[in-house]
């Protein structure tokens, strides 16, 4: 149920069923589900330390009691925490459905848009990709057409660039998008 990935030196990756676990755990409030799986993560992450768990005033998640970073996604049976020890960072996990087809024009800028023509596994990395570079810079304020840009990628490779335009800096990322059954996850591997 639960599947812990050191992807480098100070990247871990926590992903967990949460359908198994709630249905393991008597639960039946997905809100419920939601917190208690996020808690064993967070104690599965930090098996030797007491981290809590706390958000800014954006809504950015961080832990108090350590200096990792941390992201946490979920979507409808899954639910996926990143911790980075250097750097901020972005985790996002998109069930693939066809729904995203009908919001594309709204976080897509014209390139992407032809880019990723009507391919819904495509829409869907970039929507998750948006979201990853999104989570690492953590304010609001950001118009996901205007100031997050996706470089275009290999079908069948699974690294890719995208930036963020924000006050006049442009922060590039090296991202990462795996295939999980029917979802896609998107990670933020390093700043560039």
């Amino acid at each position: 149920m639960i599947n812990i990935l050191n992807i480098n030196d100070h990247i871990r990756l926590a992903m967990l069923d949460l359908e198994a676990f709630c249905r393991d755990h008597d639960i039946i409030k997905k809100r419920e589900g939601e917190q208690r799986a996020t808690e064993l993560l967070l104690k599965n992450l930090f098996p030797q330390q007491e981290v809590i768990l706390n958000y800014s005033a954006e809504g950015k998640p961080f832990l108090s009691l350590s200096s990792a970073h941390i992201s946490i996604s979920h979507s409808h049976d899954k639910l996926v925490i990143m911790l980075n020890e250097k750097e901020s960072t972005g985790v996002d996990v998109e069930l693939i459905r066809d729904k995203v087809k009908n919001i594309r024009h709204k976080f897509l800028c014209e390139e992407e848009l032809e880019f990723a023509g009507n391919n819904t596994e495509t829409l869907t990395v970039l929507w998750a990709a948006k979201e990853a570079v999104y989570k690492a810079y953590g304010l609001k304020g950001v118009d996901f057409c205007a100031n997050i840009f996706i470089e275009p990628f290999d079908e069948g490779g699974d690294l890719f660039y995208g930036s963020l335009h924000m006050n006049n800096k442009k922060t590039r990322y090296l991202l990462k998008k795996e295939k999980h059954g029917d979802y896609i996850l998107v990670y933020i591997l390093n700043e560039v």
